[in-house]
């Protein structure tokens, strides 16, 4: 069992954002989910949740990482809608080796009063052969506690096939390099039509990350993309400018409008989750 030590950081340490997740309809777009970040932090005079916890991961603590990082996003969510769906990320090797990380997640739901339904659980990176069984475990506690399984940075380094069949994943997300400048260039066209249809084959749904601009926004869409996540329409906000940024009551219809302008682009946080 692998659980926090000392190298793990107190979860009032790690400020949260959370970045919504657009569904693009006819009629505008629609707040589908957020997903919850932990973003660089001045403490002990560190300028970065990376380097706050750089000991942990020195220290092999990985799964101890991916606790703080759950917990802490968990703490800020009591503020979200009963039924938002809130996306947090693990990493694949916490799921193959800590066998009560998914009695964690289903405690710290249970004491922030999010439902079991809510959450959606982005797979990061990979783990090696030898414990792809031990992640088949993870995987089927989370589809059993009710989780959904996400799988990020779909088409970069370890989120390839391979992932695909061991994932199974619900969400298929897209990295933002096959985004960025796809309205320009017809091969990560190509790629992006790919994914979609090879999602909606999977009985899943595929989500594009790092639109920027209006061009590429309209490309992912045109690809088959009908959910987005970028600077183009929100960046990653605290959970107090979120409400008012992008009024959350009355979810799942979140915010309905077909005229809301772009989000002023500003520092992206530090996502934890090597």
């Amino acid at each position: 069992m692998t659980t926090p030590r000392a190298g793990a950081p107190p979860t009032d340490a790690l400020p949260v954002v959370f970045q919504p997740i657009f569904e693009i309809g006819l009629a505008g777009h629609r707040i589908h989910g957020v997903e919850g970040l932990v973003r660089g932090a001045l403490q002990a005079r560190l300028d970065s949740a990376a380097a706050l916890l750089a000991p942990a991961r020195v220290d092999g603590e990985e799964a101890a990482i991916d606790r703080a990082c759950v917990a802490a996003v968990m703490r800020e969510a009591r503020a979200l809608p009963a039924d938002m769906p809130l996306t947090v990320n693990v990493r694949a090797a916490t799921l193959a080796a800590d066998v009560e990380f998914v009695a964690f997640l289903t405690d710290r739901a249970l004491e922030a009063s999010i439902a079991r339904e809510r959450l959606v659980v982005d797979v990061v990176e990979h783990v090696p052969f030898s414990a792809v069984p031990e992640l088949r475990r993870g995987l089927e506690a989370l589809r059993a506690m009710g989780a959904r399984i996400g799988l990020d940075d779909v088409g970069l380094g370890t989120s390839n096939y391979r992932m695909m069949l061991e994932c199974r994943p619900a969400y298929f997300k897209v990295d933002a390099y096959f985004v960025l400048g796809a309205a320009r260039d017809p091969h990560r066209l190509l790629v992006l039509e790919s994914i979609a249809g090879l999602a909606r084959k999977f009985g899943g749904r595929a989500v594009a990350e790092g639109v920027e601009s209006a061009a590429d926004l309209a490309a992912v869409v045109g690809a088959g993309f009908d959910l987005v996540q970028g600077f183009f329409l929100a960046p990653p906000l605290g959970i107090e400018e979120l409400t008012v940024r992008h009024p959350l009551s009355g979810h799942p219809a979140g915010e309905r409008s077909s005229d809301a302008r772009p989000s002023s682009r500003t520092a992206a946080p530090t996502q934890v989750r090597q």
